[in-house]
């Protein structure tokens, strides 16, 4: 890895998401570590905000963050592009595909995967977007689809290309089905004013009774009244069961027919072999950790953000899978390892619930801080500020902020180009 020897303690740091970002940016100032980051990427992704790359709204580089601008501004701070494969704590060693790099600290901050419960013909042939990637494919796959669907003839051809099916009414869910639905009402028309739009259709698919389980019921009534308004089609207590030759089937009677389907009915944690099994929750696939966020049966290693699952009074299945949990969880994880250096105690961790919200689409969100609910403009202009503050880096937060302005005043998306068509990766395999 040609990272130099040093008398230093080696703090390594596995992911560069919320949690991996928030530890790194404390202990950069800190002296008295040597400290590596590994990722698989070599930038930060802004996941609240991947809707509205996959809807054309923003490019990936208003939501991305180059890692190396974090970790060079510390004199002993290294970035590698890595592929993590195995930690080996007996020698305290992490094997990646560049090679092995020792430590005296490792924190392990990997995030989350999509979750699929098991279903492998879901999980082969579904969209998902965790990731830019997948966000870049999503929308080609989307402005493809309708290119195809103004030329066709054949009336079930073009219905199966203009149906959107998206499992889990989560805040992703919720958030794409708004999103598409005022391309179709307000953007699309304009770019293809010979096809009907009127034959599109959007169909919202959740498991539980209510949209948006996680938030209020409250929030939960407002985002299906805002989403019914833009015409979306809502089905709850439903399941998907299967998607496969462009066939979406249900637990119930409902069957569709579509050429898009996203699943986000889910995530599950993303650990790294090597860990003993007993330190981890089989269900969840998420590391067992105490109030300092290190690993049950190790003193050396820690696991912050979503693959963490620290069970407190407040929360016993852990916190939520967000943002703010894993940003905390970082910044005072930080701070622990400086005052574990200097021979003090640990501060242990206490989530400083900042509230929920997800947002509908133009003028429209919900909004959960305490005891407050509320919903509407209001709640859509917090919604924006509140994702612009935690936006990594100056200039996102400015392109952002001048595609919203762009975007509210022209009733326009200004990313609708196929720069990368989707293909299927069996395809891109065989290629």
């Amino acid at each position: 890895m040609n990272i130099p020897d040093t008398d230093l303690p080696r703090v390594v740091i596995i992911g560069g998401g919320f949690a991996g970002v928030a530890i790194a940016k404390k202990l950069v100032a800190y002296k008295n570590f040597q400290i590596v980051l590994l990722d698989r990427q070599n930038y930060h992704t802004f996941q609240p905000l991947l809707y509205q790359v996959s809807i054309a709204s923003l490019e990936p580089g208003s939501i991305a963050y180059p890692l190396r601008k974090i970790v060079k501004r510390g004199k002993n701070t290294f970035f590698r592009m890595a592929e993590v494969n195995q930690i080996e704590p007996n020698t305290k060693e992490v094997k990646t595909n560049i090679g092995t790099i020792g430590y005296d600290y490792l924190v392990i901050a990997t995030g989350a995967k999509t979750n699929f419960f098991g279903n492998k013909v879901i999980e082969k042939n579904a969209m998902r977007m965790k990731s830019l990637p997948q966000a870049l494919n999503l929308r080609s796959l989307m402005l493809e689809n309708l290119e195809q669907a103004v030329i066709t003839k054949d009336e079930i051809k073009r219905k199966e290309l203009l149906n959107f099916v998206i499992a889990g009414a989560g805040p992703t869910g919720v958030e794409l089905a708004g999103g598409i639905a005022e391309l179709r009402a307000s953007v699309l028309p304009r770019d293809y004013p010979d096809m009907d739009f009127s034959e599109m259709e959007i169909h919202l698919i959740e498991g539980a009774d209510r949209v948006l389980p996680p938030m209020s019921k409250k929030a939960s009534k407002r985002s299906e009244a805002f989403l019914k308004k833009l015409g979306v089609n809502i089905h709850l207590n439903t399941i998907v069961t299967n998607y496969e030759n462009n066939k979406v089937t249900t637990n119930t009677d409902l069957e569709f027919t579509t050429a898009t389907f996203v699943w986000s009915a889910g995530v599950t944690g993303a650990p790294v072999h090597g860990i003993k099994a007993e330190s981890i929750i089989p269900r969840a696939n998420r590391y067992k950790v105490n109030e300092y966020n290190r690993l049950y049966g190790y003193q050396d290693i820690f696991a912050i953000g979503d693959t963490a699952l620290m069970k407190t009074t407040d929360y016993q299945r852990g916190h939520p899978m967000v943002a703010q949990p894993a940003i905390q969880q970082g910044e005072l994880l930080a701070q622990n390892l400086m005052k574990i250096d200097k021979g003090q105690a640990p501060t242990p961790f206490v989530y400083n619930d900042k509230g929920s919200m997800a947002t509908i689409g133009r003028n429209k969100a919900v909004v959960d801080i305490g005891k407050l609910r509320f919903g509407g403009f209001f709640a859509w202009i917090i919604w924006m500020f509140v994702h612009l503050l935690f936006l990594v880096g100056f200039r996102n937060k400015i392109v952002t902020l001048f595609n919203w302005v762009y975007n509210y005043i022209n009733f326009d998306k200004a990313s609708r180009l196929i720069v990368r068509p989707f293909r299927n990766k069996e395809i891109i395999d065989k290629v």
